[in-house]
């Protein structure tokens, strides 16, 4: 699941902090700014490609889910723009060449037919930042993070209403995008999942550090399947943002339960369910004393088309087993993307406490080890 830095500073040892810090601590790269074209799967279905070039394109970015204090973007973006413009240059400064972008529905729905016009116009203000800096946006949509700002009228709608409700975001957004190559996909819904057979009455589920960052898609299955109605979902929603940009990628950022329950498949990824998505997202956070079984568990999400390991952070082992588990999934991994919250490397060393060494030793690890380094 997603995580915060106060989650990961209570799992991550000191002394490895202090011997990565002092290992990686190499002079900061110049900002470059990358080329942005249209991003299509190679022919061959294996990787991503420039849409004109067909040069290959591999993905190293963040989430850039929360600030420091755990701020929403949407929280800031009207007061403090100036905010989000330098740590755009400051995750550009990482190497990195994607950025996560977590977009609410409370913020872009004012009602189950109106859009919120202020939001589509900063959703397209940080289209052209990430233009004029270089960043590639994975738009992750439908989020419902913040419980207390979600809308009464939006929980009370029925699963038809609410589908349509998300056929509206999404219509929307792809509105603002479809024109801009800095767009690298849409991810329908962070981590969805789906009831047992038992009806449940929440959509949210699983509260971490005050956010929800589970939902569910349907709160009764009615006697069908998981399977079809994932794969009604997926359908209607991917249909309805085709209708409006047809030539973006679409994936769905996805728990990985093999890496929970051995044996477990793919549901929103599986051959029927995720025929019309474009990738696989799976979210990963390698497991102490086990990077062979993480890898083995990601593995299973290696379906026969590009993978992206969309979440990733040390949270639960080393930073060297981290290091180990992205090195072992180069071979069938086409991009990696971590965490950023507002707080550069020198800024979160200079707090002086664990949770800014920690976070300041992996982002020195990941600017350290990006892809892009290696380019000319």
């Amino acid at each position: 699941m997603s995580v915060s830095s106060f989650h990961a500073a209570l799992l991550f040892p000191v002394a490895l902090v202090i011997a990565w810090a002092g290992s990686v601590a190499n002079a900061e790269p110049p900002l470059r700014k990358q080329a942005l074209e249209f991003v299509r799967v190679s022919d061959d279905k294996t990787h991503f490609v420039g849409a004109e070039s067909g040069t290959r394109i591999v993905f190293w970015g963040v989430n850039y889910d929360h600030n420091d204090p755990g701020e929403l973007l949407e929280d800031y973006w009207r007061e403090r723009w100036d905010e989000v413009v330098a740590d755009f240059k400051e995750i550009a400064a990482l190497r990195c060449n994607v950025v996560r972008i977590h977009l609410q529905v409370a913020r872009f729905m004012k009602t189950a037919d109106e859009p919120d016009e202020f939001h589509l116009g900063q959703l397209s203000k940080l289209v052209k930042l990430a233009e004029e800096t270089g960043l590639y946006l994975d738009l992750t949509g439908l989020g419902c993070y913040h419980k207390q700002d979600v809308p009464a009228w939006y929980d009370a709608l029925s699963e038809e209403d609410r589908w349509d409700v998300q056929c509206r975001f999404w219509k929307a957004i792809a509105g603002v995008c479809k024109e801009s190559p800095a767009i690298f996909c849409y991810d329908l819904m962070n981590e969805p999942i789906l009831p047992g057979n038992k009806p449940e009455t929440e959509w949210l589920a699983g509260e971490l550090g005050g956010k929800y960052f589970v939902q569910r898609i349907t709160l009764d299955l009615k006697g069908r399947t998981r399977e079809e109605v994932a794969q009604a979902w997926v359908a209607k929603l991917c249909a309805a943002i085709r209708e409006v940009d047809s030539r973006r990628l679409i994936t769905v950022g996805v728990i990985p339960w093999a890496q929970t329950f051995k044996g477990a498949k793919p549901l929103f990824h599986g051959p029927e369910v995720g025929k019309p998505l474009d990738f696989v997202a799976a979210h990963f956070y390698p497991k102490k004393d086990d990077v062979a079984g993480s890898l083995e568990a990601l593995k299973v999400y290696d379906v026969g088309k590009p993978l992206v390991i969309e979440e990733l952070f040390p949270l639960g082992c080393t930073l060297e087993e981290a290091h180990e588990f992205i090195e072992g999934s180069k071979p069938f991994v086409d991009g990696w993307i971590s965490f950023y919250w507002g707080k550069t490397i020198e800024e979160n060393r200079a707090t002086g406490d664990l949770k800014g060494a920690i976070v300041a030793a992996w982002l020195e690890y990941f600017r350290d080890h990006s892809p892009l380094a290696e380019q000319p």
